[in-house]
């Protein structure tokens, strides 16, 4: 869950005018040692290695026997951190309750030693004789080094470092395990970490810039501030945790948290730092537990634990392919078909057929006496490979004996996208080997599709020009002051015409059954309300058009992609919309361009459109990074005119989950923005085929935003190229091949 972060005014305060010139030197070598220290643990976390190893890791699998996860959401005792991390790719989602405080966190491992929490905390009362705080926080924790033999682990933390600072703080902590039942664990804190039982900071002894902490971010949020983190007083916490059987795990702790705020509004009680809990195993991925808090409170939570790694679903529920057809060697060299326009027709029909079949559908189908060109259009399986595989086994029944070479090119809205060739014999002999799958990719040869511009032969039958669908949907809405979640929920028709393999006229019109978005609070953004009026569009616009527009789909030169989308774009925007992308079969890097004029669509969301107007686009550079990492960086103008960047930063899984973070900083001051202070969010892709085990291409994209505001707002244009292209190129199909006899 990484954040761009902007140097802070706290990093200026510590240089100050007044010091002589040694005493400014002294600062900024410390300072510089801080940048040099956080660069360390990103590049740490990029390389998935810790900063101290040991050669021989103690207890790997007993260590998980005291693993839990605290009132924070993050691996912990109860209010304390551990120095522990989950297995990679684990996803902790958990709900808490005690006293007037309630919490919903997310915590995911994202390298085997960093890892990110996001949580929504609801404080009621939060002032005396006031109403509810509803607060949203991140940390990031990054393990310095494994528990060894003798050595505990040690890990390095910032909690709601770019929150309001409600919950701000930050720790080094280490855990060691006495026995793989037992561990115990003690820890430095600062900030909130540190309001009870204080002392001065050790660190104060390197500049007195660590004396002080200043005041947080309260109100706005969202700005992280480089220059308080471990600054003002330090306290010690600690605790243990032992595994009592399989399902019970106790836990103690001394907190260095008072808990000051909450205890003086009456929203919690606090008379001791001592705090005591038990975790109960109900599943292997869920767990409830119980706490006795501050000496007053009585606490619970529920913990549910996802890796994406271990789906829900092994395996697939789709029907077996056929099996591969093997051919008579004295069929070889039958080339009578050649000078037969009924028996190549013949073939052609029988392979739309077949194709159909397994779901897949030809573009067309180009023959020639000892080899074929397909064109491959993949509606149903997630992975590419599988779809290749299916196709090959498919044209081994169809196709004339002396046709030896297969050529399948991957297509999608009338763009080939990369062209798969197989040697028919191979196919044959290797379907049943022990070793099948990686001596197929061996002798298989990924290369650039051919330019063609596709074409529906009607002799040969051709796919359904028109599809169309009713189906339920549901909009949500996270983080109005006034509710956390709003939803509305309704019944969506929508339809697509094809004019040609590469143009459609698409559209889609909404009901709204229940909801209540349109409750929304009024904007009060000083920006141009091109995202803030959320709530008028959801009150007037039922129902609703939420697109009707014609996309053109193109391969103006090698290497080279296009898109252009006319029409209404999207709920609140229509116009033009203009892309270009440039992505070697063979490359992890695609770089690419997008320009839009766009006008603002009335309340009502039907034919009119309001006065507002503008141009927006952006330069974009895309790299696929070998450990699963997927960047983006995007620069330019957005929606309300404002000019600057967005990164994106994904871990995706072999499966096809991603999840990620984005952040974006514009020229808009952070005043001017308003609450959030800059436009920043979580991100998760989920493909639905893992998770029921039926074919399915499409996934489920989840953007949870800090708070929707109109600084650094995109268009929300179907089809954007780089997604697409990029799971037919050689990186991902090499990545599915284990789909390939699928």
């Amino acid at each position: 869950m990484l954040e761009w972060m902007e140097c802070g005014g706290g990093v200026c305060k510590v240089i100050r005018d007044v010091q002589s010139s040694m005493g400014l030197l002294i600062k900024y070598r410390v300072w510089q040692s801080v940048q040099i220290s956080a660069t360390a643990i990103f590049a740490l976390s990029i390389t998935n290695t810790p900063a101290f190893s040991d050669e021989r890791p103690p207890m790997a699998l007993e260590r998980s026997k005291t693993l839990s996860y605290n009132l924070f959401g993050a691996l912990g005792l109860i209010d304390m951190p551990t120095a522990e991390t989950a297995q990679e790719g684990d996803l902790a989602i958990s709900a808490v309750r005690f006293g007037g405080t309630t919490r919903t966190n997310l915590t995911f491992q994202i390298t085997p030693h960093l890892s990110g929490s996001f949580r929504y905390s609801k404080i009621d009362p939060y002032s005396v004789g006031g109403g509810a705080l509803y607060d949203r926080s991140f940390d990031l924790k990054y393990q310095l080094a494994e528990e060894g033999n003798w050595r505990p682990a040690i890990a390095i933390g910032l909690q709601d470092f770019i929150g309001t600072s409600v919950y701000s703080g930050e720790y080094l902590v280490a855990t060691k395990h006495v026995t793989p039942s037992f561990s115990l664990t003690g820890g430095l804190g600062w900030g909130r970490l540190a309001s009870y039982g204080t002392f001065s900071s050790p660190l104060s002894a390197l500049d007195d810039h660590f004396d002080t902490r200043t005041e947080g971010f309260e109100g706005r949020g969202g700005e992280p501030d480089p220059g308080r983190w471990f600054t003002g007083d330090a306290a010690f916490f600690g605790g243990a945790a032992w595994r009592v059987t399989d399902k019970i795990l106790l836990k103690a702790e001394y907190s260095s948290d008072d808990f000051d705020r909450e205890t003086s509004s009456g929203a919690n009680d606090w008379s001791s730092p001592l705090n005591f809990g038990v975790d109960y195993q109900l599943a292997k991925d869920l767990s409830v537990q119980g706490y006795f808090l501050h000496g007053e409170e009585i606490g619970a939570s529920v913990t549910l634990l996802f890796n994406p790694k271990d789906p829900p679903v092994y395996g697939g529920i789709e029907a077996a392919p056929p099996p591969v057809a093997v051919r008579p060697a004295t069929s070889y060299a039958d080339l009578g078909w050649n000078e037969d326009s009924v028996r190549s027709q013949d073939s052609m029909r029988n392979t739309r057929a077949a194709l159909q079949g397994q779901g897949l559908e030809m573009e067309t189908l180009q023959l020639e006496p000892y080899s074929a060109t397909l064109y491959l259009r993949n509606n149903k399986y997630g992975a590419s490979a599988e779809a290749i595989g299916r196709a090959a086994r498919v044209l081994t029944h169809t196709l004339p004996a002396s046709i030896e070479t297969f050529q399948i090119v991957a297509t999608e809205n009338g763009q080939p996208r990369s062209m798969v060739t197989l040697r028919r014999s191979d196919v044959e002999d290797l379907e049943l080997s022990p070793n099948g799958t990686e001596e197929i990719l061996a002798r298989a040869r990924i290369e650039e599709a051919p330019r063609s511009r596709l074409a529906w032969d009607a002799s040969a039958g051709q796919r359904s020009r028109f599809s169309w669908g009713l189906a339920p949907y549901l909009s949500l809405s996270y983080f109005d002051p006034d509710q956390p979640v709003r939803a509305d929920l309704g019944l969506e028709l929508s339809a697509d015409y094809w004019l040609a393999p590469n143009i459609v006229v698409s559209g889609a019109v909404r009901k709204r059954l229940v909801g209540n978005i349109e409750d929304m609070r009024a904007s009060n953004s000083v920006l141009e309300h091109v995202r803030t009026d959320a709530g008028l569009y959801a009150s007037e616009g039922d129902p609703s058009i939420t697109n009707l527009t014609i996309a053109h789909f193109g391969r103006p030169a090698p290497q080279f992609y296009s898109r252009v989308t006319f029409g209404y774009l999207e709920t609140m925007f229509a116009g033009i919309s203009g892309e270009l992308l440039w992505k070697p079969v063979d490359s992890r890097l695609a770089l690419g361009a997008e320009v839009n004029y766009v006008k603002q669509r009335d309340y009502d969301q039907l034919f009119g459109l309001q006065d507002y107007e503008v141009a927006t686009g952006h330069l974009s550079a895309y790299y696929d990074f070998e450990n699963g990492f997927l960047t983006q960086l995007d620069v330019g103008r957005y929606l309300a005119g404002d000019t600057g960047a967005t990164l994106t930063i994904e871990r995706e899984f072999k499966n096809g989950f991603k999840i990620g973070a984005y952040a974006t900083l514009t020229d808009v001051p952070f005043d001017d923005f308003g609450e959030g202070s800059f436009d920043k969010g979580l991100l998760f892709t989920v493909p639905f085929e893992v998770l029921f085990g039926s074919p399915n291409r499409e996934p489920s994209n989840i953007t949870l935003r800090s708070l929707a505001r109109d600084g650094g707002a995109r268009l929300n244009v179907a089809d954007r190229l780089y997604e697409n292209v990029r799971k037919d190129h050689e990186v991902e199909l090499v990545e599915s091949w284990g789909k390939f006899w699928r």
